[in-house]
C-alpha cells in the first residue's frame, strides 16, 4: 500500500510539473508577442484618454464661463437702464441715478458659484456709471475704475474690443497686487433696444479664478501635468500644475507667441514631453496642456506588470486546480469507506454525502438505499410492536365504558335527589351532562344555544368547587342562538379565564360571556377581571399556528381551539387576546356565521 501511493504522488509531481511548464511557456510566449503588438496601440490609447480628460474639462469650464454670460445678458431685461444709459446728457447725472446699481445686480443674478468679486458698468464713452466690489478690504482691494491704472488691470483689451466690431463676450485676466492672484475678466457689449448695431456701454465682471482652477483641477491627469487657460492676443492665467526647469523655457515661450501672435508656434523640443491644445467651442479662449511622456507611458509598464502577475495567478490557479482534481477522485472514495467502516461499528444512521452524479456518486446512492431499506424493516418492526401494545391498552381502556360513566352519575343523582341531597343531584346531574356532550362525537358541531346549555353545566360544577366565589354574566344575542360552531369551544375558554385570570385575584371576580352575530360572522367574548397576561406573546403565538406546538400539548387550550377552528374556517378566523396586566383580559373567537347544514360540508375528515 505504501509503494502504491508513493507511486501516485510521484505520478502527481510530474503531471503537475509538465501542467505549470506547458502554461509558463504558452504565457511568456503570448506576453512577448502581445507587448511587441500592444506597445503603440496602449500609448495611443492612454493619448486619446488624455485628450478626452481635457475635452471635458473645457467643456465644463464652457458650462461656467455660459452661466456667467447668462447673467450678464439679463441686462436686457431692465429696459429703464438701458433708457438712461442711451438718453441722459452727462454721466454725473446717471451715476448719481444708477450709484447702487451694479451691487443690486450683482445680488439679484449672481450668485456665490460665480466667485464674482467685482461689477462694473461702463458708458459708451468708456466712463465708469456704476461699480460694485465685493468684500473689499485695503488687502483685498479692487480697482474702482479699471481705467484709473490700466496697465495693470489690463484695461487696453477692454477699451480695444469695445471698440471693435467683436460680438462674443471678451473673457480676459489680469494679477491683482492686493490679493496677489490671478482674476478672470468677463465683458460683454450692451447695444440699444431697437438696434444691435450701436452700443451704449458695456459690462465688466471680474471673477476669482479659483472657481476656474477648481474644474481644473477634477481632471488633473498628474503631479507633472502642467495646463493653463489663454485668450489669443492675450496673458495666461489659471495655471495648474509645477513647470519645473524642464518646462519653464517652453511655457514661457509659448506663451509670448499666442499672445504676441495669437497661436502657438513652437514646436516640442524633445520626446518627453507631449503637448496639447484645445480651443473653446463658443469663446476666445483655449486650453494647453504639456504632459510627460511617463504619464502615457505608465499604461504600458502596467499592462507588463499585469501580464506577469497572471502568468504567475495562473500558476498558482494550476497547482490548485491539480490539487482539487486528484482530491475530487480519492477523496470520496476514502470517505464511502471510512463510513462504511463506521456503520459496522455501530453508527447505522449515518449516510454518503458525496451528491456529483457520477460513478462514485452513483454507489453512494445504492449504498444509502440499502442503509435506507435496512433501517425500514427495523422501524417497520418496531411499528409493528408499538400497535401490538397500543391495542392491549386499547382493550383495557375500552373495558371503562363512557355510557357506564354518565349512567352511573344519573344513578347517583336519582339517589340524591331521594335522600334530599339536592346539591349533590344536580352536581351528578351536571356532570352527566357534560360528559355525555363531551363524549358524543358522533356531530362534531353544535348550535350556540347547547354550547350555552354546556357551559352553565360547567359553570355549575366549578361553583360548587368554588363555592360562588366568581360572578357570570350573560350578554347573548338571540338571533346568534341558532348558529352552529365547533363542539366544545366556548367552555374552554372560560376554563382559561378561571385558571389563569382569577386564579391568584383576590376579592371579586367577574366572567362575561357575550356572543354576537354581525356582517356574515358569529363572535364570542368571553372577558375577565383577573390578573392580565401577556397578549403581545399570546397573540404572536396564535398567529404562528405551530402544529408542531400544538400536538405536544396535553389539554384542550387556546392554541387547539385556534387551529382547529383556522383548520375548519381558513386563517381569517381563530383566537385573537386582549389583556392589560392587573385589569383582566378578554378572549375573543370569530368563526363564520353558518347554519347546521351548511358547517356539515365544511367539515374536513
Amino acid at each position: 500500500m505504501i509503494g502504491k501511493v508513493s507511486v501516485r504522488g510521484s505520478m502527481r509531481n510530474k503531471i503537475l510539473l509538465i501542467c505549470i511548464l506547458c502554461t509558463l511557456v504558452a504565457l511568456v510566449l503570448q506576453t512577448m508577442l502581445l507587448l511587441n503588438v500592444s506597445s503603440n496601440m496602449v500609448y495611443e490609447q492612454a493619448r486619446d484618454i488624455a485628450y478626452n480628460s481635457l475635452d471635458n474639462m473645457q467643456n465644463e469650464l464652457g458650462s461656467y464661463i455660459e452661466g456667467i454670460e447668462n447673467s450678464m445678458v439679463n441686462i436686457y431685461n431692465d429696459k429703464m437702464f438701458l433708457r438712461a444709459l442711451r438718453e441722459y446728457e452727462t454721466t454725473d447725472e446717471l451715476r448719481q441715478d444708477y450709484y447702487r446699481y451694479a451691487r443690486d445686480y450683482a445680488e439679484r443674478y449672481f450668485t456665490a458659484s460665480d466667485g464674482m468679486m467685482a461689477l462694473y458698468f461702463y458708458n459708451s464713452a468708456h466712463e465708469v456709471v456704476s461699480v460694485y466690489r465685493k468684500a473689499s478690504t485695503p488687502k483685498r482691494n479692487y480697482a474702482a475704475d479699471i481705467y484709473e491704472e490700466a496697465e495693470i488691470y489690463n484695461a487696453d483689451r477692454v477699451k480695444a474690443y469695445a471698440e471693435s466690431d467683436e460680438n462674443r463676450m471678451l473673457i480676459s485676466s489680469y494679477h491683482n497686487p492686493s490679493t496677489e492672484g490671478d482674476m478672470v475678466r468677463f465683458v460683454l457689449k450692451i447695444y440699444g433696444i431697437s438696434s444691435t448695431k450701436s452700443m451704449i456701454g458695456y459690462i465688466v465682471c471680474d471673477a476669482d479664478v479659483k472657481m476656474m482652477q477648481k474644474i481644473m483641477q477634477k481632471y488633473q491627469m498628474g503631479e507633472n501635468t502642467f495646463v493653463w487657460l489663454q485668450p489669443a492676443g492675450d496673458r495666461a492665467f489659471a495655471e495648474m500644475g509645477e513647470t519645473g526647469q524642464e518646462y519653464t523655457g517652453f511655457y514661457e515661450q509659448t506663451v509670448e507667441d499666442i499672445r504676441v501672435d495669437g497661436k502657438a508656434a513652437v514646436e516640442m523640443a524633445d520626446s518627453e514631453k507631449v503637448f496639447f491644445h484645445l480651443p473653446l467651442k463658443k469663446y476666445d479662449l483655449d486650453v494647453y496642456a504639456v504632459l510627460p511622456q511617463s504619464v502615457l507611458k505608465a499604461s504600458q509598464k502596467m499592462l507588463s506588470r499585469t501580464l506577469f502577475m497572471s502568468v504567475t495567478a495562473l500558476s498558482i490557479l494550476m497547482i490548485i486546480l491539480y490539487t482539487y482534481i486528484t482530491k475530487s477522485l480519492t477523496k470520496p472514495l476514502a470517505s464511502l469507506m471510512e463510513t462504511i467502516g463506521r456503520i459496522r461499528g455501530g453508527e447505522t444512521n449515518l449516510r454518503v454525502t458525496y451528491q456529483v452524479q457520477d460513478e462514485i456518486g452513483k454507489l453512494g446512492e445504492e449504498f444509502n438505499y440499502m442503509l435506507d431499506s435496512i433501517e425500514n424493516l427495523i422501524g417497520q418492526r418496531y411499528q409493528d410492536q408499538l400497535l401490538l401494545n397500543r391495542a392491549q391498552y386499547q382493550a383495557l381502556q375500552a373495558q371503562i365504558n363512557p355510557h357506564f360513566l354518565y349512567n352511573t352519575l344519573d344513578t347517583m343523582s336519582s339517589i340524591a335527589s331521594i335522600q334530599n341531597c339536592d346539591l349533590v343531584s344536580d352536581l351528578c346531574q351536571s356532570l352527566s351532562n357534560i360528559f355525555r356532550y363531551s363524549l358524543d362525537m358522533k356531530y362534531p358541531y353544535a348550535t350556540v344555544s347547547r354550547e350555552i346549555a354546556h357551559l352553565k353545566n360547567y359553570i355549575f360544577v366549578m361553583n360548587v368547587r368554588m363555592r360562588q366565589e366568581i360572578r357570570y354574566h350573560f350578554d347573548i344575542d338571540e338571533d346568534a342562538l341558532l348558529y352552529s360552531m365547533p363542539k366544545i369551544s366556548i367552555q374552554p375558554l372560560v376554563e382559561n379565564a378561571i385558571n389563569h385570570g382569577l386564579k391568584n385575584k383576590r376579592g371579586e371576580k367577574n366572567i362575561v360571556i357575550k356572543v354576537w352575530q354581525a356582517d356574515g360572522k358569529l363572535y364570542v367574548m368571553v372577558r375577565d377581571d383577573g390578573v392580565g397576561m401577556d397578549a403581545e406573546k399570546l397573540n404572536r403565538l396564535l398567529q404562528e399556528n405551530d402544529r408542531d406546538l400544538i400536538e405536544e400539548g396535553n389539554s384542550i387550550g387556546l392554541s387547539n381551539i385556534n387551529a382547529r377552528l383556522k383548520m375548519i374556517y381558513g386563517e381569517e378566523y381563530g383566537l385573537t387576546i386582549e389583556s392589560r396586566l392587573g385589569e383582566g383580559s378578554a378572549v375573543y373567537l370569530t368563526v363564520a356565521a353558518l347554519k347546521e347544514d351548511e358547517l356539515y360540508g365544511k367539515e374536513k375528515v
